[in-house]
């Protein structure tokens, strides 16, 4: 017999307007404005009219008005018996890219080959050859983080896979979600390394969400950082590759931001024992609101792939959220 999944008592929810009062065209505009202050680089005034129109009349109601579940030391029992299996969530490992890696690597060996005995090349003029490209790849690793091999992998993978092309839209999404369920506003997104590369014109920024965070850095400068921060923080890290779990049984991206959760926690002197009740927390907290919000985050998905703006996808979780319980 299986064992019955464990009942979470939620705090209740923030009381909602559900009304039909609620004006839609009210809630276009606001998210219009927070859509130009955003492209001025007005991060700080956007996210204050964002929390100038908390739960008005057309206000934005679901922007920090998530349930979460209480914090206390969860064991692994209570995550498998509620469908999450830690193993299949915390160790993402890429096969699309690996795989795009790998066929890349037999190409340029095979292509290699090909050319020396075209050009009749010399072992030596071969040798100076295979230098150069390992030179080459060492300066992308030191100066641009690995980024021209990222931008050249992702490129490939969006192009000729769709289901790598579809999972980073769901794993974007999630971060979106997550992050603007629990009050931090996100202020773009970039779906392939192409185009934050043409849009910040850095080899060394990753494609994903950015967020309005001076909160979160005014904190750091101080060198402490509050529970509520923490706590935000590592359900944002995990909210990509939670999307992945729940859609697709299993992670494959999403590394980078685990590793950056490991960092900040070993970096705020947490323990062994501490981190794992942190992750273990976080990775429930965020797979029970993806389950919840599941509509919310299909559309946010769809509208993302469409190149939506910030508030245009706003408006799409609003939508969906504004008649269910947060």
């Amino acid at each position: 017999m299986q064992p019955a999944a464990v009942r979470l008592r939620l705090p209740p929810a923030r009381a909602a307007d559900t009304s039909s009062s609620q004006s839609p065209a009210r809630l276009t505009a606001v998210l219009e404005q927070v859509d130009q202050l955003l492209s001025q680089g007005n991060d700080m005034a956007a996210l204050s009219l964002v929390r100038s129109t908390q739960g008005g009349d057309g206000g934005l109601r679901a922007f920090g008005a998530a349930r979460q579940v209480p914090q206390r030391l969860y064991k692994l029992d209570e995550l498998k018996l509620n469908g999450i299996d830690t193993s299949a969530f915390l160790s993402p490992v890429d096969l699309t890219l690996g795989s795009i890696e790998r066929n890349l690597q037999i190409a340029a060996v095979l292509g290699g080959f090909s050319v020396s005995a075209a050009l009749e090349l010399s072992q030596l003029q071969i040798l100076f050859l295979i230098l150069g490209l390992l030179s080459l790849w060492s300066v992308d690793f030191v100066y641009f983080g690995g980024g021209v091999r990222n931008l050249v992998l992702d490129t490939i993978g969006h192009y000729l896979s769709q289901k790598y092309h579809n999972r980073v839209i769901q794993h974007e999404a999630g971060h979106f979600l997550i992050a603007y369920l629990l009050g931090v506003l996100p202020k773009g997104y970039t779906i392939t390394s192409l185009d934050t590369l043409m849009n910040q014109g850095s080899l060394n920024v990753q494609a994903g969400a950015a967020f309005v965070d001076y909160e979160f850095l005014e904190e750091i400068n101080t060198g402490k950082l509050s529970a509520t921060m923490v706590n935000k923080f590592s359900c944002i890290a995990l909210a990509g590759v939670a999307a992945e779990y729940l859609l697709y049984g299993r992670a494959e991206g999403g590394l980078a931001d685990i590793n950056k959760l490991d960092g900040l926690l070993k970096g705020l002197g947490f323990t062994q024992k501490k981190a794992d009740s942190q992750v273990r927390w976080a990775v429930l907290n965020t797979v029970l609101i993806l389950r919840r919000h599941e509509k919310a985050r299909s559309q946010l998905a769809e509208a993302m792939s469409t190149g939506k703006s910030v508030g245009s996808c706003i408006q799409v979780i609003e939508e969906c959220i504004s008649t269910d319980d947060i």
